[in-house]
Formats: C-alpha cells, structure tokens, sequence
C-alpha cells in the first residue's frame, strides 16, 4: 500500500531546519505484515529529542529512514502467529521489541533486549526484515516503529495493547515519555514511599518523572526548569515546589526548601551545563 513518511535522507544537515528542512513528506510502498507482525493505523506520534538526535547525528543510525517511534494507533491487520490481537484493538508502540527469549529478556529486563538492540541498529524489525519502500530503495524503519507515517508495519513485541477509552494522542505519550521517565524514577532509582526527589528538565520525560514520583509515594518533588509556564503545569500534576533554573541560586533553593537536599535528583533536561547537584552529601543527615 502507498502511504505518506517523514523521511530523513542523511544526517547533520546545517541548521537552522526550517531552512535545510531535512525531513521530506514522501510517498512510500509499504509492505504488509509478515509473520508475527502487524498493521496498524497511526493515530497520533509525539516528537521526541530521539528523533531530533538521528536528524543531528548524534545517534547514527543507517539511511534513508523513516523517523518516529512514540506513536499510537489502531490495528487494521494482523500477521501470522499474532493470535491475541484483532483488527480495530488499540495499541502503544515501544521503542526497543523484546524477543522474550534472550538472558535480559529471560531476566525480567526488555528493555535490554539483545535482538532489539541490534534490530534498532541495523535499522530493522525485530525479524530482520524491512517493510518501507521509497523511489526504489529500501527505507529503514526508526526504533521498529517508523510512526511519522500514515500507517506502520511493526513487531507484536514493539507494542502493548490498551483500552480503547484511553484516548491515542494521551496513549502515544506510553510509547516513550512515560516509558522513561516514569521507569527512571520507579525501576533505576527505585524511589521508595516518603522520600524526596528534584526533577530538572520538565518535557515530556521530566513531568513523567513527575508523576513518576508522586505515584511512588515521594513526599516532596521539586520541579525544575527555565520555562515558567512548564513549572505552572508541573504544580498542575502535583509537584509541591518548583524554581526557576535561570536563578543563580537554584541550587541552594532547592536545599532550602528540602532541609538540605533531596535523595534523588533527575536531570531531564539533556543539556549541558554547570549545576551543582541539589542531592544530599555522602553522610548528610537527612531532614526531618
């Protein structure tokens, strides 16, 4: 089937992209799902700095390729060996398959996958095959997903199915910036009931860690970052102090308003800069 993708021909084009514009609207052949994979209707598909870092070149990654990947939609047809999802279930995608077989898999860790991994890389579904066509020459697919597009044919392990009620533009949010952000805080730091936490950065990853940790029971958050209006829509989900990054001082607020400091600070802005942590020191009594 023809469907239109935002396709990236190469990489590092000069700034500023509204002038190079390295993304191009094309018309492209997809193919249709092959064994264990499907196809699916996109809905809706966030805009994510992983993205952003292929255009760079900053994440190399093979080309041409059809970019996105934090995408949601609705199954229009189902491969073989795909026996627990019908046309018309709505579904998530993620952005690393799992093949439930290798040792991270067998471990309780996808999101370490071994195949995906090299899937991902190689510029590939989790099969190894590549379902995009455009001008005669094969198109990568991003992450598995390649959800700048009309439609996507993807692997039934890069996808979780969902209710129907959840609306996709709120679904497609799943598909990486809660993913991250909320795994940040739950699974790496594993922020325990009645601990503190700083999120730094309030996209859509920050305000995932966000909710992350007031989901996990932290009894202050403070939201950090140089947009006011992001630190009103950070007070909006729940966090109990916000300060503006532009503050000389932001450092030190943020110890203040902790009694010296909080067990985990998440730095979510992916920028460099200097900053001085506002976690507590090696032996710092906490407060309390």
């Amino acid at each position: 089937m023809k469907i239109r993708a935002a396709v990236l021909d190469r990489m590092g084009a000069e700034t500023p992209y509204a002038v190079s514009k390295p993304l191009r609207i094309a018309t492209a052949e997809l193919d249709g799902p092959g064994r264990g994979e499907i196809l699916v209707r996109i809905a809706a598909a966030g805009l994510c700095h992983s993205d952003l870092s292929v255009i760079n070149g900053d994440r190399p990654r093979p080309m041409p390729m059809a970019l996105g990947h934090e995408s949601a939609g609705v199954v229009e047809t189902v491969g073989e060996d795909v026996p627990d999802l019908v046309p018309g279930d709505h579904v998530v995608m993620v952005f690393m398959p799992s093949c439930g077989h290798c040792l991270p898999c067998a471990e309780g860790r996808p999101a370490l996958c071994e195949p995906g991994a090299a899937a991902n890389g190689a510029g590939t579904l989790l099969s190894g095959a590549r379902r995009l066509h455009c001008d005669g020459v094969e198109l990568n697919h991003h992450l598995g997903v390649s959800g700048f597009a009309e439609y996507a044919v993807v692997s039934r392990r890069s996808m979780v199915k969902i209710d129907r009620d959840l609306p996709l533009e709120e679904a497609a949010l799943f598909g990486c910036a809660v993913l991250t952000g909320v795994g940040a805080v739950v699974n790496t730091a594993g922020l325990r009931p009645g601990q503190t936490a700083a999120v730094i950065g309030l996209g859509g990853v920050g305000l995932a860690s966000v909710l992350g940790a007031l989901a996990s029971g932290a009894r202050q958050v403070v939201a950090i970052d140089l947009s006011d209006d992001k630190l009103g829509l950070a007070r909006q989900i729940g966090a109990t102090d916000t300060v503006n990054a532009r503050d000389p001082d932001a450092a030190e607020q943020v110890r203040g308003l902790t009694g010296g400091g909080v067990d985990f600070a998440f730095e979510m802005a992916g920028a460099s800069g200097r900053w001085s942590s506002p976690t507590r020191s090696p032996g710092a009594a906490a407060p309390p």
